[in-house]
This record gives C-alpha cells, structure tokens and sequence, in this order.
C-alpha cells in the first residue's frame, strides 16, 4: 500500500451502514471480497454490542496513538465507538475505545485482540486480522 492511502469504514448508524471511500482505496490492500468481510464483521459488531466500531487502515502520524485518539474523537459517536488503526507501513496497530464503550470492553479484552490481530497480519493476512478483531472485540463487549 503506498503512502497516503486509505480506508475507513464505520459500522451501522440508525440503521444504515456508513463507509467513507477515498479513491485511492481501488490500489488499496484489500480485494472486493475482503472489503466485503470487513464490512460484514463491523455490521455484526455493531449489531451484537450496540456500540459503532470503525476502521481505518492507512499511514498514521506521529504520535501514532495521538492519530487515532484525533481520529476516534471524530466520528458521529465517540463516546460509543471503537476505532481500530491499522498502519501496515509503519507496522502499528491501536485500538481506541470510547467512554461509553471502556466501560463495557476492558482493557485486557482489547490486548487480546489486538494480540490476535498482530499474528495474523505478521502471516500476511491484514483483512483476516481485522475480521478475527472486531469479532473477539464485539465478543468481549458487554451489551448495554
């Protein structure tokens, strides 16, 4: 993936799917079938915790953490949103809960996933990573 793309999707919002599309995801890591699988596992989710969970997977500045605390703070819904960054480039993952959401999704909950997801992307499988995350992390989550 070159410098500068990027992907992010956000799950269901009153009922409807929301993805941000940038053109530059046509040369992006992902094939059609595994957008599709992304897309799935954030409704899921969604669906199964009532909290929205995002991703975005592209370069992040540094501070990388500072990057995506910026970028979780803005969607629709912070408090009630999980944001996982992705930075293949820079081999970085962070994940970011909000408020709402701390509450129901401990910490450890999210190492584990994040766990996880490192091991499938150090095998080369970044979408599979990101799928196998958001379901141990909707898992984890309490429902409100």
């Amino acid at each position: 993936m070159a410098s500068g793309n990027a992907l992010a999707v956000t799950g269901a919002e009153h009922g409807h799917a929301v993805q941000t599309w940038y053109p530059e995801v046509v040369d992006g890591p992902f094939t059609s079938r595994q957008l599709i699988r992304i897309d799935e596992a954030l409704r899921l989710a969604d669906a199964e915790t009532g909290a929205t969970f995002s991703v975005y997977v592209g370069d992040l500045h540094v501070p990388v953490r500072g990057h995506a605390e910026k970028s979780h703070s803005q969607l629709a819904d912070p408090d009630n949103s999980v944001l996982i960054a992705v930075s293949p480039n820079q081999r970085v993952l962070e994940i970011v809960t909000g408020e709402k959401v701390r509450k129901r999704l401990p910490d450890r909950d999210c190492a584990l996933a994040a766990f996880s997801m490192t091991a499938a992307f150090t095998g080369g499988d970044l979408a599979g990573g990101i799928v196998t995350g958001l379901s141990q992390l909707a898992s984890h989550t309490q429902k409100i």
